[in-house]
């Protein structure tokens, strides 16, 4: 029966222009289109026969074209756009393994890089590599988005990727492990003695003995004879005998440069033990025999602290001295330090001390500053807990626990006025407006404000003006305290207004316009800070919540900034902004005082572990410089408002004045340099110096002290 011809005159015509004509630049996008005979099934053998019509052409000029009357339009055009101009090799793989066996053998595979081919099926076929061209971009996102990724291989013989099974990953797994491959071999199971577990009557096999059993071997015979002429010719010496023996060798002794030692050229020798002295004598001088108070304290101290690790002994003659009782253990530890002490070579530098001690000025040289007491104020019965000097420095007020104020002149130590107040007072401050006369003092759970009367009339009469005409709002305000004005014989004191709160006061502090002042409460819960306007009687509680127990709160000299010092910290806060701007770590166990340079940009902070941080807020959160001049707490600490000084007062009865210069440069840092050392005020009841503060325009220095004085150092 004729076969029906598988071409029409079209496909003849485009096989024989078209696929002729390609060039070899094409080749590489046809290299995959040769039918190797490992991927077709047996139904394709009938569609694909123009290898057998054409079977002298080479691949580059057969294209094989489909029946495509076995197929619908709509498969053959979903055919044409899976593969135009080709037909994809792999598509219809078969897993089973000797359909794409390839049968090159166990050659490198990098033979076929240059090939369009990657080996050859069993029929002798070429086996063409597939089309690969995933760039690096490709592979990543496939290594991304596939699950199977981990699981796919690359093999080399076929050009595929290949997704191992579970069994496979197994098997690996278990390979990795260094296990068997096969999961249900028992490596442990009993072995069988197949010579011994039977005893056997009869030998093996019953073939009998060969004749050369019997006849001595001539090729032995041979070899024996050689290695007797050896032995005799001396080519073969015998063995030496092995020296058990023990090899000790010197480790620090100075070897042969080449020798093993002696390539460690960075040897240092033991060090030697010192000679005996006079202590170690069977009979020694009078001066070295320890008393019986010096030997129970050498016999107490740790066997580190001892200065001799024995006791000094007489002995009337070298025949009645005993064994020493620790020569074993001092040898043992001799050996120890031998060879386990690291030895070092250290270049020593001829160093003066006094260049490594830094270059400070002469104390001379930074006059003006207090050196010497001139004047001390006496009236108070009690100790002196706070004192402040008025903006002119006229005038001095102090508060004390035997309940009173008084106001004295600076000049002459003179007591102006005297104001008997219900309870201690803590904490005082002078108003630093000077068009008011005006002070605040802490008394128990109240602020009082006081009009002392004192200096020009008119700025007096101005000061209870300013208080008296208030106007008090139509809606009133709920606020944390209460505002009362003083009548009566306290009025004609001196009183004008008292602001009571619900816990103890501990300190007021004035804002530097006066209008501003702060109180600390510190038992009052989150309401620890509150903030006071003189001119429309509001209070404010400026936090949400207070962190830590509030010491002390200042403001700022020129900028609308807000100091917490709490027991280890001290905060910065902005009050235009509502917002902490910093957290200065004190490194101090309990803060005491602070104060705040005139200039704004440094700060000093009082301890009572004795301690004085000096924070340059520009450089660092840390302290700059931390001075421990003083053996004792610190009670406080006031800077000067034009010159470069800064004291610190503390209960060793000591004020010690500083010269402190801050300089415009901002890359030169601040000068510290302790000048002076003032001393007169006595220790009473554990308690020495409590409050210090400077003149506002002389380099004078007040102090109060717990022995009920007040002391002015110039």
């Amino acid at each position: 029966m004729p076969q029906e011809p598988l071409f029409s005159e079209e496909d003849r015509s485009l096989r024989d222009g078209n696929a002729l004509d390609e060039s070899d630049s094409e080749e590489s996008q046809y290299s995959g289109l040769e039918d190797s005979g490992t991927d077709r099934s047996d139904d394709e053998e009938d569609h694909w026969s123009e290898e057998e019509e054409n079977p002298g052409k080479s691949p580059k000029e057969i294209i094989k074209v489909p029946n495509r009357s076995s197929k619908s339009p709509a498969d053959s055009a979903a055919d044409e756009e899976d593969r135009p101009n080709e037909i994809k090799e792999y598509e219809n793989d078969s897993s089973d393994e000797e359909d794409i066996r390839n049968t090159v053998g166990n050659i490198p595979m990098e033979w076929y890089k240059d090939l369009p081919h990657i080996g050859y099926d069993l029929d002798g076929r070429k086996i063409f590599k597939p089309l690969r061209s995933k760039d690096q971009l490709e592979e990543f996102l496939d290594k991304m988005e596939n699950p199977d990724y981990w699981r796919t291989i690359h093999d080399k013989k076929t050009g595929q990727d290949i997704k191992l099974t579970d069994e496979q990953v197994d098997l690996v797994e278990r390979l990795q492990k260094g296990q068997f491959g096969d999961i249900n071999y028992d490596p442990y199971q009993p072995a069988i003695d197949f010579f011994t577990h039977e005893t056997m009557i009869h030998p093996v096999t019953n073939r009998p003995a060969d004749k050369r059993s019997f006849i001595p071997s001539l090729i032995e015979k041979e070899k024996v004879s050689k290695l007797v002429h050896a032995i005799k010719m001396g080519w073969i010496q015998p063995r030496k005998p092995r020296e058990d023996t023990a090899t000790y060798y010197d480790l620090w002794a100075k070897e042969d440069p080449n020798s093993i030692l002696g390539r460690h050229k960075m040897h240092v020798p033991a060090p030697k033990l010192p000679l005996p002295g006079h202590e170690q004598s069977y009979n020694p001088p009078p001066e070295y025999l320890m008393s019986e108070e010096e030997r129970l304290s050498w016999e107490q101290q740790d066997p580190e602290d001892r200065k001799l690790p024995f006791l000094p002994q007489r002995f009337n003659c070298l025949r009645a001295v005993p064994g020493y009782a620790r020569f074993i253990h001092e040898r043992f530890e001799r050996c120890l330090d031998l060879y386990l002490c690291p030895r070092q070579r250290k270049m020593r530098v001829n160093v003066d001390p006094e260049d490594l001690i830094p270059k400070l000025p002469k104390p001379r040289d930074l006059q003006p500053f207090p050196t010497i007491q001139s004047l001390i104020y006496k009236g108070h019965k009690d100790l002196v807990r706070c004192i402040s000097v008025s903006p002119s420095g006229q005038w001095l007020v102090s508060g004390s626990d035997d309940c009173s104020v008084r106001f004295w002149e600076v000049s002459t130590g003179r007591c102006m006025k005297s104001v008997v107040l219900e309870g201690a007072v803590k904490s005082i401050s002078w108003n630093p407006n000077p068009g008011l006369v005006l002070v605040a003092a802490c008394v128990d759970r109240s602020v009082v404000l006081i009009n002392p009367g004192l200096g020009d009339r008119l700025l007096c009469s101005a000061t209870d003006q300013h208080i008296s005409g208030y106007q008090p709002p139509e809606e009133e305000v709920q606020q944390p305290v209460t505002w009362e004005e003083v009548e009566g014989a306290q009025y004609s004191n001196g009183l004008r207004l008292c602001i009571k709160h619900q816990k103890e006061v501990k300190q007021v502090t004035f804002h530097a316009r006066g209008d501003y002042f702060a109180v600390v409460l510190p038992d009052n819960g989150n309401s620890q800070v509150l903030i006071h306007q003189l001119s429309r009687r509001r209070s404010q509680n400026p936090f949400r919540k207070n962190k830590g127990q509030v010491q002390k709160v200042l403001f700022h000299p020129t900028r609308p900034f807000f100091f917490v010092a709490t027991q280890r910290y001290v905060r910065v806060y902005n009050l235009l902004k509502q917002e902490l701007t910093k957290k200065l770590l004190t490194n101090c166990k309990w803060v005491s005082s602070i104060a705040v340079h005139p200039a704004g940009d440094n700060l000093i902070c009082g301890s009572y572990d004795s301690k004085l941080a000096w924070f340059d807020m520009d450089l660092s959160t840390k302290p700059y410089k931390v001075l421990r001049h003083h053996k004792k707490a610190l009670r406080a600490v006031s800077f000067h408002k034009s010159y470069p000084l800064f004291a610190s007062g503390s209960d060793d009865g000591s004020v010690i004045v500083c010269h402190g210069m801050v300089y415009n440069d901002l890359l030169q840092n601040p000068l510290i340099v302790p000048v002076k050392v003032l001393r007169g005020h006595a220790i009473h009841r554990d308690l020495g110096v409590l409050d210090v503060t400077f003149h506002p325009t002389q380099p004078w220095v007040f102090s109060s002290g717990a022995d009920a004085t007040i002391r002015l150092f110039t």
